[in-house]
């Protein structure tokens, strides 16, 4: 049997595929790869296609149909979160259009195991610092919209026509696998950071006076392979007619602060690291950790990596392609 992997070709994407194709899997990636890079997924089917195009459902029926189909990890999407305040609709006929596309021809074709790609952005500025599943969902922007739709969508499909769904809300993630596999876009902390340092500036840090130890935010960093290792045990939970947990948070329980991540970086690459102190964002929560004790149960799943792999390995990864 095959897996389909939407937006497959991604910084996230590739990481699952590269596992799946590793225990023998048959996989075939979709993605209109505006971000993501076909080279990625070598050993995979690959198939262009935009999920939010007049006839992505039916290209997605005959895809499934023709590779024997049976199961879906849903990845592809915006995620700026600054875009998407911008463009919301844009946001809105990308992400929740796809994934209408996708679940629709999950129906048609009779395919009901799915991990759909959500995101720790659903819960918003939330009024606790450890994040739980059952913290009240109240996103801030329309790409955490668009993540809590989507997670409503499966609810719904669950309920009518039996579709078995894992709902993962990352926290923050990065790091790499391997070089050919590093995060291209400068979106997050760690690769805009590393950008920084070798682009001879100064990291900017985005206020100092928040009620933390450090006076910095404090995130919960989960490596990339932790979380595309999540992805496969979320995956094969969905087998089977048993109880399944439908949303689980992916992190490690624990936080670190702008400066400590600076701190490390400074430490792995040797280099200066001075931070440049800015005014606070609206809407930076001063911390945010997940909760993982569900996913621990639910899965037997659990981060293997802390920060300094994290960072060494985003730090090896920018320095091998900048030296090719």
């Amino acid at each position: 049997m095959t897996v389909l992997v939407t937006g497959g070709a991604g910084y996230i994407g590739a990481h699952v595929v590269r596992l799946l194709l590793e225990r023998g899997e048959s996989v075939v990636v979709v993605d209109n790869l505006s971000t993501g890079r076909a080279e990625r997924v070598a050993g995979a089917q690959m198939v262009g296609l935009d999920l939010a195009a007049p006839q992505a459902q039916d290209r997605l029926e005959g895809l499934i149909q023709e590779n024997s189909v049976d199961s879906v990890i849903h990845l592809a999407a915006l995620k700026q979160v600054g875009e998407s305040v911008a463009d919301p609709l844009l946001y809105y006929r990308t992400n929740v259009g796809s994934t209408t596309a996708l679940l629709a021809a999950m129906e048609r074709t009779g395919v009901r195991r799915l991990v759909f790609s959500s995101s720790a952005a659903a819960y918003g500025v939330p009024e606790v610092t450890i994040v739980d599943e059952s913290t009240p969902c109240r996103p801030i922007n329309p790409y955490g919209e668009t993540k809590l739709i989507g997670e409503w969508m499966t609810a719904a499909c669950a309920k009518a026509w039996g579709l078995r769904a894992v709902n993962l809300r990352y926290f923050n993630v990065a790091g790499a696998a391997s070089a050919d596999l590093a995060d291209p876009a400068a979106l997050n902390l760690v690769p805009i950071a590393i950008g920084q340092i070798l682009a001879g500036r100064s990291p900017v840090v985005f206020g100092s006076d928040y009620d933390t130890p450090d006076g910095t935010c404090i995130r919960d960093y989960v490596h990339i392979s932790d979380l595309a290792d999540a992805h496969l045990a979320a995956l094969d939970s969905t087998a089977g007619s048993g109880p399944l947990e439908s949303v689980l948070n992916v992190g490690t329980g624990a936080g670190a602060s702008v400066l400590e991540v600076l701190e490390m970086l400074r430490r792995v690459s040797g280099r200066t690291v001075d931070a440049e102190i800015a005014d606070r964002r609206p809407g930076d929560p001063p911390q945010l950790i997940a909760d993982v004790a569900r996913i621990q149960h639910a899965l037997g799943w659990q981060a293997k990596r802390n920060l300094e792999d994290i960072v060494t390995s985003a730090w090896e990864a920018e320095l091998a392609n900048r030296s090719k």
